[in-house]
């Protein structure tokens, strides 16, 4: 008993960044509540969440150069308005 006090070892909260996000902090695990949670989702649909992440949140070439011509034709829309409005004043 009194060997186990001389060596009695406190133990203290450790505290990581997440290995996922590199953001948040975790404590004692090495992803946070929120990664956790996107891990989860990831194991019960496996390639179904990958084609997800892809299909909906990134863009691909073609998908940005289609963006860029609807926001320029919506610009030169709103310009023309503009000078049509003018023009008839």
């Amino acid at each position: 008993m009194l060997l186990l006090k001389k060596y009695y070892i406190i133990i203290y909260k450790m505290v990581f960044t997440c290995v996922f996000c590199e953001t948040n902090t975790a404590i004692t695990t090495y992803l946070c509540s929120e990664c956790r949670e996107l891990k989860h989702i990831k194991l019960l649909y496996k390639d179904r969440f990958n084609q997800v992440i892809t299909n909906c949140l990134l863009r691909t070439d073609e998908k940005i150069k289609l963006k860029e011509d609807k926001e320029i034709k919506e610009s030169i829309d709103k310009i023309s308005m503009t000078l049509r409005n003018n023009k008839e004043k």
